[in-house]
């Protein structure tokens, strides 16, 4: 089996990234791709792997969606008591990986979390379906459970309290995430891969443009 997998293999060869045709900054330069990969009918193109650290330093990784980019700032939500969220809120360096295999690209951005303003946080929760309001209350996101009947007797309940207005729960909101590394990545016939690195200078509060070697 292991050679197998060792013999699985894919050149690309779709298109190019030349740092010329870049974008001067890379909010501008994701949501040109974002758009792109929208109206290619990609496959969950807001979808993104954060990874994140204890305080200790052990990474942890999981898919989650991306909710908005204002201002500079990529934006997703999440139980603060989750696993994740506890970790942002120890260790706040993260870094984001979108990957849109169709397009044969992807994108990974590193900087730090703080957690998103309460009312944007209320707007966003109370644009949510009802049953994903109820959801929010229900699950103890991370918290071992006996069985799925723990979650169902809680959704009952809070659907019971809750039966027209949900509340946003306090432990449930928004992290907005200020870059400071922004990778494109392009693939391209024998690995020799196109690579365009944003980065910034906090002191100039500008972005360099590079390539970096495959």
């Amino acid at each position: 089996m292991s050679s197998k997998i060792a013999d699985i293999r894919k050149d690309y060869s779709q298109k190019e990234l030349k740092k010329g045709d870049c974008a001067n900054d890379p909010f501008t330069q994701f949501d040109n791709w974002l758009k792109q990969a929208i109206e290619a009918e990609v496959n969950e193109p807001t979808a993104m792997t954060i990874s994140s650290a204890s305080k200790e330093g052990r990474p942890s990784s999981r898919t989650v969606l991306l909710k908005g980019l204002e201002d500079g700032l990529f934006i997703f939500f999440t139980n603060y008591n989750s696993r994740k969220g506890q970790q942002i809120q120890e260790n706040p360096y993260v870094s984001l990986t979108f990957f849109w295999p169709e397009l044969e690209r992807q994108v990974n951005i590193e900087g730090y979390a703080s957690k998103l303003e309460e009312d944007k946080s209320d707007e966003y929760f109370n644009s949510r379906p009802y049953k994903s309001r109820v959801g929010a209350w229900a699950s103890e996101q991370s918290k071992v459970i006996n069985s799925k009947n723990v979650i169902k007797a809680r959704f009952l309940e809070y659907s019971l309290k809750f039966i027209k207005n949900v509340p946003r729960p306090p432990h449930w909101g928004g992290f907005k995430i200020k870059p400071n590394r922004v990778e494109f990545w392009q693939g391209r016939p024998s690995r020799l891969h196109d690579r365009i690195v944003y980065s910034l200078d906090s002191e100039k509060n500008n972005w360099t443009i590079n390539r970096v070697a495959p």
